[in-house]
């Protein structure tokens, strides 16, 4: 695994750069529906990928950097009774809905639904990898950046908590580990980070860690 570069430095080039920093580090434009994934679950798990060829569901989420002195990535706990990933923490953001025009739509509705931030507060800097789940979803990661000031107004049918972690420590290479458990029959192993009682693991860690790498590229 390799070791991210000077995190405290990019941190700084984050809360003083913003746009001018991130976007030649992102994926500039959008991609089309339906998405080709280039990053998956299965990158770790060669061993359990389909061998039939699957329609993925899009989605989309907001991983979004709040833009305080020191700048912190948004995330979202879920509650315990959802019938899929319930506890689970994730960035906000959900499946497309046949009226979304687009995915950064669904990103920022799925966001306001969830947490009570309006689109007004974000702005797009660009796009990640998209990310194939084993679950059947291809995710498009829409970076964003999120001014001071917004509201919380979380689901409580959906949301059990939602929090910041510092952006140093999720691109600090030593906060990141590897984990395995068993499912299904098959032993499958993911990124994960912990960080204040919070544990960030499977997609949402996995997309980290390709924001981690273009960061630092």
């Amino acid at each position: 695994m390799s070791e991210t570069k000077d995190p405290p430095g990019i941190v700084k080039r984050v809360a003083e750069g913003g746009m001018g920093f991130l976007r030649p580090r992102l994926i500039p434009e959008q991609p089309e529906i339906p998405l080709v994934p280039s990053r998956s679950d299965y990158d770790l798990n060669p061993h359990t990928r389909p061998q039939e060829r699957r329609e993925l569901a899009p989605a989309a989420v907001l991983l979004a950097i709040v833009m305080r002195e020191t700048p912190t990535i948004l995330f979202t706990q879920r509650t315990e009774h959802l019938p899929r990933h319930a506890g689970q923490v994730s960035f906000p953001g959900g499946r497309a809905h046949s009226g979304d025009l687009t995915l950064v739509e669904t990103a920022l509705r799925e966001t306001q639904e969830e947490t009570g931030i309006e689109p007004a507060f974000v702005s797009i800097a660009g796009f990640l990898d998209p990310y194939e789940t084993g679950t059947g979803y291809a995710i498009l990661p829409v970076v964003g950046l999120l001014a001071e000031g917004f509201a919380l107004v979380p689901d409580a049918n959906e949301v059990a908590d939602v929090f910041e972690v510092p952006l140093e420590f999720l691109l600090d290479s030593k906060n990141r580990e590897r984990h395995s458990r068993e499912w299904q029959g098959k032993r499958r192993e993911f990124y994960a980070f912990t960080h204040d009682g919070h544990y960030i693991w499977g997609a949402t860690a996995a997309i980290l860690v390709n924001f981690t790498e273009r960061l630092s590229a």
